[in-house]
């Protein structure tokens, strides 16, 4: 069939994608697509030996897309109220719950062009569900290849240990930050194990309400629980995940060159630092450390907008016809 043989393409690009460098967001939209055409093909297989599967199969997305989509916006506010109560209304902190009120304009917003079968109000609705089915697609594939990412083999012996910083509390480390002290120091024991004898790069710079930097904190937490302050090198300038890791790459050249690495970050953020990784030419991996659940769905909403804004023209340009392909339709056919 057609479609499997397309699935069978992406599935290849999938393969050496992933085996020319793991870290690369393309990896993703090929998982997607190889999947997507898989799906297709089965469908199609399926319609062709039992003709009541098309039916079957409509019936259920008429039933089952309203009801999925109220659930996950009942639990995307449910859980930006707890964002909320429990980080602050910062700007940052709304994303899970503005999803999900968005979920909720787009049923109403749908629901009156169907009652009123007004022509510019249905135009609207079907352009803006193509965006939100791109946009759906898209973060389906992130989340996915992101998901397997992280659970990807890694090497034990490693020469640096490089933990990426984050706010500090006056000057101490709080949980999320701990978290990620936690992963390196066992990311620390394992290489030592294996026979390296690995250091670990403590980067972040000090905010404007931060006491010290982040580095230097990271470093006293570490140290307070046995790790030797000789085995720690600090980087106290950067202000990005960029910078931190340009930087700390530097570090790292100066002590010892073509070193590998293990970056620890927090598990929602790990693939975003890959990427970065990548374009900061670091030779090593990314891990993620376990961060609250109910955290997870804000942060991880973050990291997608930060892709899609980075990746920016591409999104755009592919936004721009999907919202237009439907109303030219209509003046065409008119």
């Amino acid at each position: 069939m057609p479609f499997h043989l397309v699935a069978t393409v992406f599935l290849v690009l999938f393969v050496v994608s992933v085996a020319r460098d793991r870290r690369q967001l393309r990896n993703g939209v090929y998982l997607g697509l190889t999947l997507l055409f898989f799906a297709a093909g089965w469908y199609w297989t399926l319609s062709y030996r039992t003709p009541l599967v098309p039916a079957v199969a409509a019936s259920a997305v008429f039933v089952l897309t309203p009801l999925l989509g109220l659930l996950l916006a009942v639990f995307l506010i449910t859980n930006g109220v707890t964002m909320i109560k429990r980080e602050g209304a910062r700007p940052a902190n709304l994303l899970s719950l503005l999803v999900g009120l968005g979920i909720v304009g787009f049923a109403v917003l749908a629901f009156a062009g169907v009652l009123t079968r007004s022509t510019p109000l249905l135009v609207v609705t079907v352009s803006t569900a193509l965006l939100i089915g791109y946009a759906s697609f898209v973060f389906t594939c992130y989340l996915l290849y992101s998901f397997l990412y992280g659970r990807m083999p890694r090497r034990d012996a490693v020469d640096f240990v490089v933990v990426l910083g984050a706010g500090l509390a006056g000057s101490r480390v709080p949980p999320l930050l701990a978290n990620r002290l936690d992963l390196a120091r066992k990311v620390f024991d394992a290489s030592t194990a294996a026979g390296r004898t690995p250091m670990i790069v403590t980067s972040g710079g000090q905010g404007a309400d931060e006491e010290v930097s982040e580095a230097r904190a990271m470093a006293d937490h570490l140290i307070e629980r046995g790790v030797p302050d000789d085995r720690i090198l600090l980087e106290e300038r950067s202000t990005t995940t960029l910078e931190n890791l340009r930087f700390s790459r530097a570090i790292m050249d100066r002590v010892r060159p073509d070193a590998r690495c293990v970056v620890v970050t927090n598990n929602f953020h790990a693939f975003r630092a890959a990427l970065w990784a990548r374009k900061a030419r670091v030779n090593g991996h990314v891990v993620g450390a376990p961060t609250a659940r109910y955290f997870l769905p804000n942060a991880i909403i973050r990291e997608f907008v930060a892709v899609l804004v980075e990746h920016l023209a591409v999104n755009v340009s592919i936004g721009a016809v999907l919202a237009l392909i439907f109303p030219l339709a209509v003046v065409v056919l008119s």
